[in-house]
């Protein structure tokens, strides 16, 4: 039934459904007979003495201050028309550390669960119960009863702040939001060729010359070097106590952050800073762009690189405390290693065959000095080259046959393919969000949706879960990031945490939808893609080429022009047949209408373009 009242628009009726349109899907939703009255009178109770679970409450009822018209008092006492967190008196085993039992009555609303974690999720799922065009009190919620609890453990979302810097409060709102939707591990990619974004108080080169480079705009592949005395003035780190200020915030919202110090690769920043620790030991300066023809690999043959190192996960060991730091471990170019002395020598003292035994060598290492500082390396995939270092987790993003592979091993894994978790991919958009020549990558939501974190696997108790990443190589601002990261990250807090058996496509658009509200109240950035069709060309013979439009969702009519002018309900429509391209055309123009309305954008596209995408 809410499906189809959000589709018409009749929002405010949908949320007073029992099943409101809530996301991630929970695992079991029973209907009631009944509504609570939410007021400006209620409580909300939580056992006295528990400072953590009343934190939650707090955080809790100050979001409800804008719906209620007033915080709701905390209290410690049983009262009618309120809101009741508790702890259960007995570990539940199916709810887990993050589980939750949500209980509406018309006389009182019950969250209980084992941790306060689930807790802190139960509230998450509460507040998705209320319109979000609600202002003020009272607001009726439809009695119900939902059991719910994650799929998966690892639930993660990737910041990539090296290509562009994004300040403390970006990063706060990023964990604000990625909460919301049940996330709990935020991955912080903190440093790579273009920035070096953490202060390292044993090695203060990394941030005074590492993390500031020359000003640039535009097209990420096209990027000039700095010129001779062009000022490096962009950029920016985070102080060790603003580290600590963001983890304590996250901490609060139940997200574990994964700090990656990406090496050997990826280290221009670092060269940069301390360029004795290249292999050819040059004075690179930090590049805006792709740093081509730089060594941007640390030199595996250099011992003060590894006691730089110690120094480098000493501290953020410090900083951090959860289990994982990611070292990165991807990309890395050998070809400096095969011509470096350094390397070479390595290699012979150690008995290593090649270059990739060199790797390997580099990252056991490195993990040698996680230990050490009490903490368990993960990196990317191709640390399996090699070999793999004996405690190492592994986050499979080329596919997800490396970590299916880590995890017949006995290795941890975390499955992030660039098929369905890469944020950065444009979204079927054509010439609005293309990215030129560098990125012809495609991920729309719908994609997203299918992921399954398990694909391939045989033993699944080695599979934590799933991330989503966002690299920001094209992503110049915080609106862009999560222009680039909502809605299809919705698509992916389903995936890792409702059961793969209660997802459904065409049942979720609509609940996307009802997010929209949440998202346009909020003032965050979404693309609405899924209004806009995909579009393809075949080839039907010679001279003979075809356009094919493919919607993400049901229900849309698709209008299209040849002769440059704007599209609407009067032009040619769409009949699900591939349309032959006139003599003489060069691009087309289209736009989505649902109910005889337009609701996509206008796209633009030319057939060079389409010609060059068929066949990849």
């Amino acid at each position: 039934m809410f499906c189809l009242l959000v589709m018409l628009g009749n929002c405010e009726q949908a949320f007073g459904q029992a099943a409101a349109p809530m996301i991630p899907k929970p695992v079991e939703v029973k209907n009631l007979t009944g509504t609570f009255q939410l007021t400006a009178k209620s409580k909300v109770i939580v056992p006295a003495g528990n400072i953590e679970i009343e934190e939650i409450a707090q955080s809790f009822a100050g979001q409800l201050a804008s719906v209620i018209g007033q915080k709701p008092e905390i209290v410690s006492r049983n009262q009618k028309q309120s809101i009741e967190f508790k702890i259960n008196g007995e570990f539940n085993s199916r709810l887990g550390n993050e589980g939750y039992f949500l209980s509406v009555t018309p006389k009182m609303i019950t969250i209980s669960a084992n941790k306060p974690a689930g807790l802190f999720y139960g509230a998450q799922t509460l507040l998705q119960m209320i319109s979000p065009d609600k202002t003020n009190a009272p607001i009726q919620l439809a009695c119900t009863e939902i059991t719910d609890y994650p799929r998966f453990g690892w639930r993660g979302l990737m910041l990539d702040v090296s290509r562009h810097f994004f300040t403390k409060e970006e990063v706060k709102r990023f964990i604000d939001q990625m909460a919301k939707y049940k996330f709990n591990v935020f991955h912080w990619h903190l440093t790579d060729n273009q920035g070096w974004r953490i202060e390292i108080k044993g090695l203060p080169l990394l941030t005074n010359v590492g993390a500031w480079r020359v000003a640039r705009t535009g097209n990420f592949g096209y990027f000039a070097p700095p010129a001779d005395g062009e000022q490096s003035t962009d950029g920016g780190f985070y102080t060790q106590d603003e580290v600590r200020d963001i983890v304590k915030y996250a901490q609060e919202r139940y997200v574990t952050i994964v700090p990656e110090i990406d090496v050997p690769g990826h280290s221009l920043a670092f060269i940069a800073s301390y360029p004795e620790s290249s292999c050819t030991q040059i004075q690179y300066p930090v590049n805006a762009g792709f740093p081509t023809g730089a060594d941007v690999v640390l030199c595996a043959g250099n011992d003060d690189v590894f006691k730089k190192l110690e120094t480098i996960f000493s501290e953020v060991a410090s900083l951090f405390p959860g289990k994982y730091i990611h070292i990165g471990g991807d990309e890395a170019d050998k070809a400096f290693w095969k011509k470096c002395p350094k390397c070479q020598e390595r290699m012979k003292q150690e008995n290593l065959k090649n270059e990739e035994e060199l790797q390997s060598y580099f990252i056991k290492r490195v993990s040698k000095i996680l230990e050490s500082n009490g903490k368990s390396l993960i990196g990317w995939d191709e640390i399996l080259e090699g070999g793999l270092a004996s405690n190492a987790a592994v986050m499979s993003w080329r596919g997800t046959e490396g970590g299916a592979a880590a995890a017949k091993a006995g290795h941890p894994v975390v499955m992030t393919p660039n098929q369905y978790c890469y944020l950065d991919h444009t979204q079927g958009e054509n010439v609005i969000e293309r990215y030129g020549i560098l990125f012809c990558c495609f991920m729309r939501m719908k994609e997203a949706y299918k992921f399954d974190p398990m694909t391939g696997v045989s033993d699944s108790a080695y599979v934590l879960g799933g991330q989503a990443n966002l690299w920001t190589e094209m992503v110049p601002n915080y609106r862009r990031a999560e222009y680039m990261v909502w809605p299809r990250a919705l698509a992916l807090s389903e995936v890792l945490w409702s059961p793969k058996a209660n997802r459904d496509w065409d049942e979720f658009v609509p609940r996307v939808e009802a997010q929209f509200q949440r998202f346009d109240k909020a003032d965050v950035n979404y693309a609405p893609s899924m209004y806009d069709p995909d579009i393809s060309m075949i080839k039907a013979g010679e001279d003979d080429y075809r356009i094919v439009f493919t919607p993400e969702i049901k229900g849309l009519d698709v209008y299209y022009t040849f002769d440059f002018t704007f599209p609407d309900h009067h032009s040619a429509k769409y009949d699900g047949q591939p349309i032959k391209t006139p003599k003489g055309a060069t691009d087309i123009w289209a736009i989505t209408y649902r109910n005889g309305k337009p609701i996509g954008r206008l796209l633009t596209i030319k057939f060079d373009e389409l010609k060059s995408r068929m066949g990849k």
